[in-house]
């Protein structure tokens, strides 16, 4: 936490600032600075909670909160905030008023204004965010290590290509040797990229400096997503991370009481993965016609069959909280678990697809070696 507890009922204003230290690994990664990421969400909502609970009314922890915040970005953010209230707007209000939070985070506080049940709602959505972050931190993890192999093997074959190729091509010039058909190709591989090798790398950083326009076009975003699933494992652990936040995000609404058919709607507003966005609404429109959810969680592939089976049991036993709850904690479990295999298996085939790679282009610059020979014997 970012502040301290002691004695803030009689303080006002605590003149103290934080010291406290995150690791590299408690950070969430955000690029072209984004100003509110869902780490600074995460603390945030758990020290809205743990203020409530102590009994601190809500003007005052923002104001506590934004004493502890280092970046003048951040305390003019909630600085606005603690205006907005005294101003008379509802810390839902607040919220649904800033770009930076979704309506599910909106709806999600709403209800626990109405149902005053601030501090659980509060301690539920850091929570949320917790989870989140720590699902992006094992993507990262499994990824890293296969990334930097990966790229320094690329490195290696360029290196390989670039130079050590153009020198045994030049030795079959002068000779006259005929080559054979991989070494024909080896060596125009080479020739491009000696030709087009830096417009190539030009093009890449053009893509990755504006990745963010791209993103945010929807049709983008979209086949991007899909496509993501069609890829062998990394689909299966990139669903099983969305529908991780799924039913966590479905526990916490139903826990406040709210219906079925708002919590999906909800829930579809707050996940940007195409493919469950598109099996929620689907999922929502059979709701309306009359459908149960387990009948309407039929026929949409990203819904597997646990999930059918379990939301089954809990309509007939009417534990509808406890169900999603269970099946949040079975698929965060599936996401460490997917996340380590990923990590292991793709170090060694990574491995192996260099290997290869390198042995091809070896036979084909010595292939033509042993022609040589007979021509100078």
């Amino acid at each position: 936490m970012g502040f301290k507890l002691e004695n803030t009922k009689t303080v006002k204003r605590p003149s103290g600032k934080s010291k406290d230290i995150n690791t590299l690994l408690q950070k969430e990664l955000t690029f072209f600075g984004k100003s509110f990421s869902n780490k600074k969400k995460e603390d945030f909502y758990t020290e809205i909670s743990v203020l409530l609970k102590a009994g601190i009314n809500l003007k005052e922890a923002l104001l506590l909160i934004e004493e502890n915040q280092k970046k003048d970005k951040l305390k003019t953010f909630f600085h606005e905030m603690g205006d907005l209230l005294v101003s008379g707007m509802s810390f839902s209000e607040i919220i649904h008023s800033k770009k930076e939070f979704t309506e599910y985070e909106y709806y999600s506080l709403k209800i626990g204004e109405e149902t005053g049940t601030m501090s659980k709602i509060s301690e539920e959505l850091g929570s949320f965010f917790a989870r989140k972050n720590e699902q992006r931190r094992n993507l990262i993890s499994a990824l890293t290590y296969p990334i930097i192999i990966l790229v320094t093997a690329v490195l290696v074959v360029i290196f390989m290509l670039r130079l050590v190729v153009p020198m045994f091509q030049d030795i079959f010039k002068q000779n006259n040797v005929e080559l054979p058909g991989i070494t024909k190709f080896i060596v125009s591989l080479s020739d491009f990229i000696g030709n087009y090798g830096w417009w190539v790398v030009a093009f890449l950083l053009i893509i990755i400096i504006f990745r963010k326009l791209l993103t945010k076009n929807e049709n983008f975003k979209k086949h991007r997503d899909y496509g993501y699933l069609k890829i062998p494992f990394v689909g299966d652990f990139i669903k099983s991370v969305y529908l991780s936040q799924f039913t966590q995000a479905v526990t916490l609404l139903t826990s406040s009481k709210v219906p079925i058919l708002n919590s999906i709607e909800l829930v579809s507003k707050m996940i940007d993965f195409y493919p469950l966005k598109d099996a929620l609404k689907s999922v929502e429109e059979k709701i309306v016609k009359g459908y149960s959810l387990s009948d309407s969680l039929k026929g949409n592939k990203i819904f597997d069959h646990r999930m059918i089976s379990l939301v089954k049991v809990a309509e007939e036993t009417n534990q509808t909280e406890f169900i999603f709850n269970r099946l949040n904690l079975q698929y965060g479990i599936e996401v460490q678990q997917k996340s380590k295999l990923m990590s292991t298996l793709m170090e060694p085939l990574i491995i192996l697809f260099v290997g290869i790679v390198v042995g091809v282009i070896l036979i084909a610059m010595y292939l033509p070696m042993f022609k040589l020979g007979s021509v100078l014997g």
